[in-house]
């Protein structure tokens, strides 16, 4: 379970109750034609957008919003090292006995024990990277869609209490209460879509992105044991994901121009 995901989701709806609070009343912002309106309209434009396999694949993708990500390859780097100096030492043949919590690392060793071509086992390895994006990339574009549809929904159920309130213009004490009614659904198409779907798009787009770059680095050192290399020469090699990980969450300032600071 992600802590910082638990933490940061539940401070901002205290944080926004708090903000209520302190100068209203909760109840004025709780409305269930609104919620209605906005969360059934989202459900019902994501079912229309998406096939029945892709909304089938969202939960997954929401659980693994809220599961942690083991963020070191450095126990990676040292289990593939050690299946390297197990079959440096005793054969290609020997990794059978051993066991595997990951089965993407599993199925390469199972690959590389029965003699399959290596440009079979990249091939093989790469297409089923490929499709982890996909799902992961399908996961993040339904819950970005599902961040525009959100206001757009909010904004109909506002509407919607404008057209009510505007029929009872003859009473004057109700166009106030009427007012608030109309905008609190637009408060809550706002609230998901910053509070809860565009924050998870972007939580499981960075965990794609850290899962696609481990296996990657597995099937480097996959083919790397395959083909007999020192397991030096195989943990500088994967070392080397090290840094493609920290470049891919802390981009590199851009530097100035040479040619422009020559000038000055």
């Amino acid at each position: 379970m992600s802590i910082q995901t638990i933490i940061g989701l539940i401070s901002g709806i205290v944080f926004i109750v708090i903000g209520i609070y302190l100068d209203g009343s909760i109840m004025s912002f709780v409305d269930l034609p609104s919620i209605m309106i906005v969360f059934g309209g989202t459900i019902a434009s994501t079912l229309i957008s998406f096939d029945t396999k892709q909304v089938k694949n969202l939960l997954p993708m929401i659980k693994l919003v809220f599961t942690k990500t083991e963020e070191s390859f450095d126990e990676d780097i040292e289990r593939i090292i050690k299946l390297a100096n197990i079959a440096r030492r005793e054969g290609l043949l020997a990794l059978e006995n051993e066991e595997f919590d990951d089965p993407f690392l599993e199925k390469g060793v199972e690959l590389i024990v029965d003699g399959t071509d290596p440009e079979l086992v990249k091939d093989i390895l790469e297409t089923e990277i490929d499709y982890t994006a996909d799902r992961h990339k399908s996961g993040q574009e339904m819950l970005g869609v599902m961040a525009q549809y959100a206001p757009a929904y909010g904004m109909i159920g506002t509407l919607i209490g404008l057209i009510n309130m505007l029929k009872k213009l003859d009473d004057v004490n109700s166009l106030g209460p009427s007012m608030a009614v109309a905008l609190v659904t637009t408060f809550y198409g706002v609230i998901l879509a910053n509070l809860l779907f565009l924050p998870m798009a972007n939580k499981l787009k960075g965990k794609s992105n850290h899962e696609i770059l481990k296996k990657e680095m597995f099937v480097e050192g996959m083919l790397s044991i395959q083909n007999g290399e020192n397991p030096r020469i195989i943990k500088d090699k994967l070392e080397a994901f090290i840094a493609r990980k920290k470049n891919m969450t802390n981009p590199v300032e851009e530097k100035p121009n040479e040619g422009n600071a020559e000038n000055e």
